[in-house]
This record gives C-alpha cells, structure tokens and sequence, in this order.
C-alpha cells in the first residue's frame, strides 16, 4: 500500500513518532513517505493564512496519516489550515494523530484529534483509527499501542 505521513512538527517530537510509523510500516512490506509541512514566516494560534515552502500532494497515496502537535489545546494551525485545503480525501484511508505536552488527553488531545475527525467528515470521510500521543515517560508505550493499532486495522 501507497502510504503518505503528513505532519506538522515544530520541535521534532510529533516528526518523531511519523518516522517510527515510517520505519514500522516499510518494514511490513508498505511504501511509505514522510512529508514535512513547513510553513513560511511565524505560525501562531489564531492566524488566519499560512503559506507552506511546499504542498503535499496527496493524490498518490492510498493511506493518508495526518500528524501534529497540539496547540494551544487545539489542532496545531498548520496542520488545520493545510488539511482545509485539501481539494479532497476521496477514496483515501485516513488515520489521524497528536502528541501533546499535557498530562490528559483532555487537556487539548482530544479536542485536536476532534478537530482533524471534523475536517475529515467534512470531505466526506472518517478516519480508520487516532491517537493522542502524551510525551511522558510511558510515550514509547503510547506510541507502539498506536502502531500495533494501525497494524490491525489494515490487516
């Protein structure tokens, strides 16, 4: 299977768990590309536009997994602003992902992750499984439970 890893990644954590799924999935007999949103210029909550050095093209992938940090207790804006723009989802698989700082999900993971869900339906389109990924102490654990997950559901 043709799969695309898009995130957004400001500090190198939410990069992180894309190139373990990477590494997981190639590994499982899938072709597998990570691709970085990287915006031009400050990206803060509430901005209103942002241009990206370069666009992802999602139409080749038949898996797209979206990943991003939380912000602000919300969907970071790179990644909600690039995904809004997305033409369309149609016939793709998506699954969805966050890391956060915060000890609770509650905390801003489960309000991002209801954010990406929303945007998905909006095309049409709800995702196989999500994640919120706490970076703590038991992450490694978090983020293995989501790969085994992702494993199963494309089983």
């Amino acid at each position: 299977m043709k799969i695309g890893i898009i995130v957004f990644s400001k500090t190198g954590n939410t990069y992180s768990v894309a190139d373990k799924l990477k590494e997981k999935l190639s590994n499982s007999g899938h072709s597998v590309k990570v691709e970085k949103l990287n915006p031009i210029g400050d990206v803060y909550p509430g901005i209103k536009s942002i241009e990206f050095e370069s666009i992802p093209d999602i139409k080749e992938y038949e898996l797209v997994i979206f990943g991003s940090p939380v912000w602000a207790f919300s969907l970071s804006p790179a990644l909600k602003f690039y995904m809004k723009k997305l033409s369309s989802l149609e016939d793709k698989k998506i699954i969805c992902f966050v890391t956060m700082g915060l000890p609770f999900t509650w905390m801003g993971g489960n309000n991002a992750v209801y954010q990406m869900i929303k945007i998905c339906k909006s095309n049409g389109i709800i995702p196989l499984t999500t994640s919120v990924i706490k970076w703590n102490k038991k992450r490694d654990e978090e983020i293995d439970n989501f790969i085994n997950n992702i494993m199963q559901v494309l089983k």
